[in-house]
Order: structure tokens, then sequence, then C-alpha cells
């Protein structure tokens, strides 16, 4: 496991993967520590998790730099990263209870209700992009409930991953309710079987998705799969431009593009098509591509040379097989693992742009004849995670927000996650929910109880 900087292609650090015997320490301490981690009262786990809230806010500018550090995200998005973190801590600290009591049912019985236990220890497997955010999403619901966490970080982020679990010791969590595993994807695949082992919540490609749903299901384990995603954003004839294209240059280039929730098609109706692909090109031509740590930057670097790779050679087959380069990207000259902002115009059916999901700032433009084209070309897609609509007209976006086929749609303003509603996709884009009292029903036992 490395830190490689992206900015530089420099490796900074070398950590050994553990072996069985560190492994089984963990699972051991995780198992040992569930009985006293549930019978623990909400309003202690509630304050230290605001004591893990206060050690973000008090170092976020420590924390912060080893994101940049390791995958390249700006400094400035790396903030807002650990800012949105403690929201988390502190949201469900203030909600975990209210959301997890006992639900009364009127029935035939006494006394009958809904009550929500804890499943045990739930392993998380977690991805590189937003690699503080996606683990404290899973965690702060998770060990709220009274579940014991390990995590399974991505191997490019091996210094967030230890960061995360010395923000656990600070705050007072007792040892070995939440813990980090250097170890590979491999390695975690075969934990899944284990019988300490209660459930499984995977951030991460499809791929990775298609093997732990496998592994779980041998194992008859809950998951929870949040995996790609090629967010349609839909521009109808009647959209006010310059917010439309405000917010869909900020969806697509936040975090240089590597985002499952980002904007990637742009499906536009033909009569705003060539105003609205004019007023993109120009801003994303504009954006400050450099280093990740200076403040003026707004693109940092892919966060691996092998991700740049892939990207430039589906822009090159795109292009081949039809699709023109309304801005001229690419691969940047120079160290690190830059990629200049490009957007594909004219892409069509059979296209890799338009199968496939480009992590990375690459735009892609689809023309739609209509509103009624439009939702058609959204749900034209294998992913469902998130979808935008720009139209003056409210209530006729709130229709067509309903008929496209993702887990969230979000009327004139860029998809994003928030711990007040559910998140997570249909289709390609996985199951279940995070966030929200929905994200919290997730890993506990859903429970029946019925007296006379």
């Amino acid at each position: 496991m490395e830190t490689i900087n992206p900015a530089t292609g420099e490796r900074l650090k070398t950590f050994d993967t553990w072996n069985d015997a560190q492994v089984e320490i963990a699972l051991t301490a995780a198992a040992a520590s569930n009985p006293g981690w549930q019978a623990t009262p909400f309003a202690e786990r509630a304050r230290l998790f605001r004591h893990a809230a206060a050690e973000l806010r008090n170092n976020t500018a420590h924390y912060a730099g080893i994101i940049t550090l390791e995958m390249g995200k700006i400094v400035r998005e790396a903030r807002a990263e650990i800012e949105k973190c403690a929201w988390g801590c502190e949201f469900y600290a203030e909600h975990a209870e209210s959301f997890l009591c006992d639900e009364i049912i009127q029935t035939d019985a006494g006394s009958s209700y809904v009550s929500y236990p804890p499943l045990g220890t739930v392993l998380a497997i977690m991805p590189w992009n937003f690699p503080f955010w996606q683990v404290f999403r899973f965690a702060a619901p998770s060990l709220m409930a009274g579940n014991t966490a390990l995590l399974k970080h991505a191997s490019n982020v091996p210094q967030c991953a230890l960061a995360i679990g010395e923000i656990f010791r600070k705050a007072g969590f007792p040892e070995g309710v939440f813990q980090t595993l250097m170890i590979t994807a491999a390695r975690a695949e075969k934990i899944i079987a284990d019988p300490r082992i209660h459930a499984v919540s995977l951030t991460g490609s499809e791929v990775a998705g298609r093997k732990v749903a496998a592994a779980a299901g041998a194992a008859l384990k809950k998951t929870v799969l949040e995996l790609g995603g090629s967010d349609a954003f839909v521009v109808l004839a009647d959209a006010d431009l310059e917010p439309a294209v405000n917010t869909a240059i900020a969806s697509r280039f936040l975090n240089c593009g590597q985002s499952c929730i980002a904007a990637k098609r742009f499906i536009l109706v033909e009569p705003i098509a060539e105003a609205f692909i004019e007023q993109f090109r120009h801003k994303a031509h504009a954006l400050r591509l450099g280093d990740p740590m200076k403040e003026e930057t707004r693109l940092g670097p892919m966060a691996r040379a092998d991700l740049r790779d892939q990207l430039h050679q589906q822009v090159t087959d795109s292009v081949a097989t039809g699709a023109s380069l309304a801005l001229h990207g690419g691969p940047a000259a120079g160290p690190g693992f830059f990629y200049e902002p490009t957007v594909l115009d004219h892409v069509r059916p059979g296209m890799r742009a338009w199968e496939e999901e480009l992590f990375g700032p690459v735009a892609v433009v689809i023309r739609a004849r209509d509103e009624e084209d439009a939702v058609r070309i959204a749900n034209d897609n294998r992913y469902g995670l998130g979808a935008t609509i720009f139209t003056r007209d409210v209530k006729k976006g709130e229709r067509l927000a309903r008929r496209i086929q993702s887990g969230s749609s979000f009327v004139n303003g860029m998809v994003k996650s928030d711990p007040r509603l559910p998140f997570g996709g249909i289709k390609a884009s996985g199951y279940g929910r995070e966030l929200s009292v929905h994200g919290i029903r997730e890993f506990v036992n859903i429970k029946t109880i019925w007296v006379k």
C-alpha cells in the first residue's frame, strides 16, 4: 500500500499489508467489543461522536492536507470534505436515538412494536475519491446504531485510513469499536465469510460491487452497495442558462470529475444546445489547473496514472467512433496525473462515452429533440444514481424528476449527498441507502416484538 502524490507522481511512503495474525486480532477485538458497545447508551455514543466532530474541525488543515497529498483533491474541497464529516457526526449524534426508537404498532396483542437492535460488526470497503466523507457517511450511523466497524480502505489512501482510525481513538471510542484494517481487496473478500462479520457496506466500482455481493450472498450477509453512476444533467428549452451552466461546471469538475454523483451526461434539448455548449466550453476552459495545495487552483490532478490512461482511452475511442471534441483537453504535459477539461459532443449510442461511466474531467454532450426524448435518453443507461433537471417550470421539473430512473433527482440544483436525505442508487448503481433515517436502519435488525 503506497502514498503516491498525484500532483508529482512521487512515491512518498509505503505500508506493509497485514498478515493473518493481525487480521485475527482485529476480528477478535471487534467481536469482544460488541456487547459493551451495544449496551452503551445513545447519549454516550453521541458524546463520543461530538468529540470526533470537534477533532475534525480543530485539525481541519491537517486532515485536508492528507487528502490532498494522497489523492489530489484541491485543498479547498478537502477542507469542505472534513467539515461535512463533522456535520455527519453531529447529525447522527442528535438524531440516532429518535430514528431507532421503538415503533408502536396496534394489533391484536396487548403490546406490539418494532425495535431496531444492531446487527453486530459491519465491514466497510471504501473508495479513495472522498476518502474521509465516505467513511464517516457509513461509520456515523452504523456506530450510533450500536454496531462495531472494520474499515478496509482503498490501497492508494493508506494515510487517510490510518488518520481516520486515529480520530476515533482521540475521540475516546472504546477499543475494538472502530478499526482500520491494512489489507488487500482479496483478503477483504475472504473476511466477509467470517462469522464475526454480520454485514458489508461497499462504495466503489460496479466490478467490486458484483464481487462483494457474490461473496456476501454466499455467506448470507446483508450488504449495501453504492457503485458507479453516469448521472444525467437535463437542460430543457425553457431553462435559465446561466445558473444551469454554472451548476453544470461545478457538478462535472468537482473533485476533478471523480465523483459517482457528478453530472456526466449533459442532455440538452436542441433549442438551447448550442448556447449551453458555448458557455460551458468557455467556463471549463477557464478552470485553473495546477498544484492542489494552492488556493487559486480550481482543477487538480486525477488520483492515479492508470485512471487517467483509462479515461483518455475512453475519450479517444469515442472520438474514433464519431464523437466530436467541443473542448480538446486530454493529458496535460509535465509531472503528475493532470487531465485538461474536455467536452465530447454529438455522443451517440454504442460509443464508450454513451455506454460507460467517465470518471474524470470529461463532459459528455447528448442532444435531445424535446423533453420526452431527454427523459428517454436519461433512462437509457445501466446506471441509476442521480439526475438533475433544469427548467423554469418547477412543476414540470418535478413531474419529469419522478420519471427518471435514479436514486435521487434534483430540480434546478446539483446532485449532492446530505445527512438529512437518503442516498443511494438503483440498477447498476447498487442498492440500499446511506444517510438519513433510512441509512441508519440498513444495519439493524428490524425486529417485531409481540406481547399478549
